[in-house]
Parts: C-alpha cells; sequence; structure tokens
C-alpha cells in the first residue's frame, strides 16, 4: 500500500528523486502515465500496470479507442539511476505544467506526482463537507 506525501525537486535535466519510501514498492523500473483528469502523473510498478492493462483490454475497443490511445501514447518506462532519481519526460511535464517543485503522494495502489501549485489549487476546490459526509455514509 502506497501512502504519503513528499516533497522534490526537478532539476534542469528533468530529474527528480524518488522518495526512499517508495522505492521498494516500485521497483527499478516502472510506468509513468498522463491523467488528464487530475493533471498529474500517474506512477504505477509493473505489477500494478498489469493490473490496469487488465482493466483497458476488457474495454469495448471501438467505443473506448481514444481513451485507449491517449492512455497508451502517454505511458513511458522509466528506471531509477544510481542516484535514486527518474527523468520526467519533457512532454508529460509540460501536460501536467511541472516547472520546479513537485509532490510524490501514495494513493494507494500507485503514486501520482503533483506539480505543487496545481496541487495547491485543486485543493482549494475540495469541498471539505463532501468529504466528511462520505466518510460518514462509508462508515469512517
Amino acid at each position: 500500500m502506497l501512502y504519503g506525501r513528499y516533497e522534490h525537486t526537478v532539476d534542469s535535466k528533468n530529474r527528480v528523486f524518488v522518495p526512499a519510501k517508495y522505492k521498494d514498492s516500485l521497483g527499478c523500473s516502472f510506468k509513468l502515465t498522463y491523467n488528464d483528469f487530475n493533471k498529474c502523473i500517474l506512477v504505477y510498478s509493473d505489477r500494478e500496470w498489469e493490473k490496469y492493462e487488465e482493466k483497458i483490454s476488457a474495454l469495448p475497443t471501438l467505443q473506448f479507442e481514444n481513451f485507449i490511445r491517449e492512455i497508451y501514447s502517454n505511458t513511458v518506462d522509466v528506471q531509477i539511476d544510481s542516484q535514486g532519481r527518474i527523468v520526467i519526460p519533457q512532454f508529460l511535464k509540460d501536460k501536467v505544467d511541472i516547472q520546479k517543485n513537485v509532490l510524490f503522494m501514495g494513493v494507494g495502489t500507485h503514486i501520482e506526482i503533483w506539480a505543487q501549485e496545481v496541487f495547491e489549487e485543486k485543493r482549494k476546490t475540495v469541498d471539505m463537507n463532501e468529504m466528511k459526509n462520505l466518510m460518514i455514509q462509508m462508515g469512517f
């Protein structure tokens, strides 16, 4: 289970340190993809990516062809270098407005990488009363 929030900085070569807490779960190689709904990068271990691919392959191709194309064309394999960093491709940085400061956030089965400024703006739109009501409904 991936959880926690870690702040890091992307350097001029698009490299960023992967939080040590996540390295064991991710392994040395994993997937980065783009989430247009939340404007963040999704990080999947190879094992979790296989589960995600199973869901995608079960979709009716004709009905979901644009979705399928968007997912696969924006997914890349990355490897952790000897310093514990990955390179975030420029096209992914551009899609989620990453400039320098990023947040790594564990969200259960995967990790999200957010531009810190984008996430702070997103948080302003969260209705805490709605979240409280959902938690009550779920028995928390």
